[in-house]
């Protein structure tokens, strides 16, 4: 049976790196069959691009995996596999929240053959040999003999052969800059982030947050062994390749139990395994000095920390008090010391939240190292707390916001600003923060660091600014390269004038090697 996973891209902003599900659920498909993937944030495509590659290829079996924001155009992408003949089977967080969505037992239109609820990586294996018999249940759900649901312990964790995986689609560098990189140090033609996960599941039960729901709040880890070799691979080919491969470690918090991920990144450290890598850690484990050190020595260069807020109040009421305002400056020098920097996650629209949130919270980030700043608004997921409290406060503006996808809009009302003012902060942190002037004096502010740090923070924020800004074309791109000429020309002018006789580590690269 040929079998197609597909990841649907929202339409507006694109993910910087595949999703881990794909490759995972191909791992883990029986031997017979043949999968194939596409990712819409890689390869753009239509209802009619989808329906006609299912026909041209004799595709049987679509797996389609979104998130909220994905929703919309993941119903119409299944809408279209099913009728160019294709079973389609939908799974993710969303689909687990409302699995009566896609089937079409709330009323609406069925888009789906089946759901994939929770955590898939024992239910596949079932639905593909299902869906090869044509005996296709509607619901497969991750549960025991007595019904209660069974959470893989990721022990036995599949092997992804990224070593054969072709990743030519996720290169991160804009075209026109490959020329000019490939010449400016060692390896840079190539820029690519890869997914890997060490562990499963959150207790922290953040308000907004579907993680708790949908990984659980117990806490579930791969061997130690089996995270270093995935890194030994993917460092084997990187060097082959001589381009850069960084990975995104997608743990919902990398250091959730900081004795075991000391363990795992001194294991790293031993097998001299260190990429470049990016996780998710909450700051409140950041005061770790030897965590820090750890970090640092095993290839960590950036840290997700969903800061939030810089009020403590608002922290309170989605509940993560444990998110102390006062010690972020202090978290963000201690990674800068050891050149880790850290990508800060802001949200407004927040019950305390009043005009001028943008520029208080921009004031405190000026104080601080350069990093990755990134500005949100609170958004109630379906079945989130978040959501069923402002539900029941009759305060939902669009109770099915996810229906009409609409990047950067509220579907509530604050309570003290209107929903007009909470996206004009949006807006404020994003232009203050991306603008050329703002790119330009955060790639300044490392020049006692050699040119590698420098070229770093430069494609990272010209990446992160398509967050908010659109430019997924080409001509947007050149745009982009044409406002920022002045940081270019340095930078290149740098390389070229001797910055290169003390470049920063690439990703293949250790102090040991």
């Amino acid at each position: 049976m040929k079998i197609l996973l597909y990841n649907p891209d929202n339409g507006v902003t694109r993910n910087f790196m595949p999703h881990l599900w794909m490759f995972l659920l191909q791992a883990l498909t029986p031997p017979g069959h043949d999968v194939v993937l596409i990712d819409g944030n890689a390869q753009p495509i239509d209802e009619a691009g989808i329906a006609r590659y299912i026909r041209e290829h004799n595709i049987e079996l679509v797996g389609i995996g979104a998130m909220t924001r994905m929703i919309a155009k993941a119903y119409r992408m299944a809408d279209a596999a099913r009728a160019a003949g294709a079973k389609v089977v939908m799974g993710g967080p969303h689909v687990t929240e409302l699995p009566d969505e896609a089937l079409g037992r709330d009323g609406g239109k069925r888009h789906a053959d089946a759901v994939a609820l929770g955590e898939a990586d024992a239910t596949w294996p079932r639905i593909v040999e299902d869906a090869a018999r044509g005996t296709l249940q509607d619901v497969y759900a991750p549960v025991d003999d007595t019904g209660k649901e069974r959470k893989p312990s990721l022990q036995a964790y599949p092997v992804i052969p990224w070593d054969k995986i072709k990743l030519d689609q996720f290169n991160l560098l804009p075209a026109f800059m490959q020329p000019l990189l490939k010449r400016v140090g060692d390896g840079w033609g190539t820029f690519r982030i890869v997914p890997m996960e060490s562990g499963r599941g959150c207790p922290y039960g953040c308000e907004f947050c579907t993680v708790t729901g949908f990984f659980g709040d117990s806490i579930r880890f791969r061997s130690n062994e089996s995270v270093v070799n995935e890194l030994l691979l993917l460092k084997a080919r990187a060097r082959e390749e001589r381009g850069q491969i960084a990975v995104f470690f997608i743990d919902d918090n990398f250091a959730i139990n900081v004795k075991r991920t000391k363990s795992l990144l001194r294991d790293i450290i031993a097998a001299n395994a260190q990429v470049h890598w990016v996780a998710q850690i909450s700051a409140n484990l950041l005061r770790d000095e030897e965590l820090v050190d750890l970090i640092a020595a095993s290839g960590g260069k950036w840290i997700f920390i969903g800061m939030e807020s810089i009020d403590p109040a608002n922290l309170a009421d989605v509940k993560k008090g444990f998110n102390k305002p006062a010690e972020y400056g202090a978290v963000l020098e201690r990674l800068a010391q050891r050149n880790v920097y850290a990508i800060t996650s802001f949200i407004f629209g927040m019950d305390n939240d009043t005009t001028g949130v943008a520029e208080r919270t921009l004031e405190q980030i000026r104080s601080w190292p350069p990093g990755l700043p990134i500005f949100g608004l609170l958004t109630p997921l379906p079945s989130t707390p978040l959501y069923k409290r402002l539900e029941a406060a009759g305060r939902l503006t669009r109770v099915k916001h996810w229906q009409e996808f609409i990047p950067f809009a509220m579907a509530h009302t604050p309570l003290k600003m209107s929903i007009e003012e909470a996206h004009n902060e949006v807006r404020i942190g994003w232009v203050n923060s991306y603008s050329p002037e703002a790119i330009e004096k955060a790639v300044d502010s490392l020049n006692q660091k050699p040119l590698g740090y420098r070229i770093n923070i430069l494609i990272a924020r010209l990446c992160f600014r398509g967050i908010y800004f659109p430019q997924m074309g080409r001509f947007a791109w050149l745009r982009i390269a044409l406002e920022n000429r002045r940081t270019i020309s340095k930078l290149i002018k740098q390389g070229f004038g001797g910055g290169l006789h003390a470049p920063a580590p690439t990703a293949v690269e250790t102090a040991g090697d």
